[in-house]
């Protein structure tokens, strides 16, 4: 599939036209960024019991099925369609997986175009911190965590999610105000909003925020 040398935009006119070894190419070609947003927004209970890799299949295979109905109305560029379909895949898995535990609305974000798991402040802490791994850095990681975590619980829904979207989940601006329902300048703003918060926390530190996210 890797060796497939026609453009996004070609394959996905194949697909269109019910090549599914062209709908599958597609979906590999952006595996990595949906096995990572499966992974950051996975409940932390399951980690280590879940593969990410296979939520991505299964929504793969129920995403053949319907792919030609959808495709027809395409009212979201293909990635973010298919990056849907990924999270709410793993909305299903979370619900078999922990069935009564889930019944509080709130460990759910409410999107635009649907809803999907949210990213707790402690999983997203641990991602931004996670470069801080050596022993001389060990006291200031666990001060650092919790301060992390209060800016993030400080932040509006939309500057939170925002940064996750840019961030970790490599979207655009246009692509993160799309999937947030808003323009893509409030998406910037918001952005710019949450990175200067971090900034603040991070202030002082070795290297400051460029040394932890590189």
């Amino acid at each position: 599939m890797s060796a497939d040398s026609r453009s996004n935009e070609d394959l996905l006119d194949a697909a269109r036209n019910g090549d599914e070894g062209a709908l599958a190419v597609l979906v590999e070609r952006h595996r990595d960024r949906l096995e990572r947003m499966v992974w950051l927004r996975m409940d932390r209970r399951l980690q280590g019991r879940v593969d990410p890799a296979d939520v991505v299949q299964e929504a793969y295979l129920a995403v053949r099925g319907k792919f030609a109905h959808c495709i027809s109305d395409p009212r979201l560029p293909f990635f973010l369609w298919l990056r849907l379909e990924v999270g709410q895949k793993l909305v299903e898995v979370h619900r078999f997986h922990l069935k009564t535990q889930m019944r509080d609305a709130g460990q759910e974000v409410s999107l635009h175009r649907g809803a999907l798991p949210q990213v707790t402040s402690l999983s997203l802490a641990e991602h931004l911190l996670g470069k801080l791994t050596s022993a001389s850095h060990a006291a200031m990681r666990a001060e650092l965590k919790l301060r992390v975590e209060e800016a993030l619980n400080s932040m509006a829904p939309h500057d939170r999610e925002v940064l996750i979207l840019r961030h970790f989940e490599e979207l655009s601006i246009a692509e993160a105000a799309q999937v947030l329902g808003i323009k893509p300048s409030a998406a910037g703003n918001r952005y710019m909003r949450a990175l200067k918060r971090l900034k603040e926390v991070f202030r002082g530190m070795p290297g400051g925020i460029e040394g932890i996210w590189g």
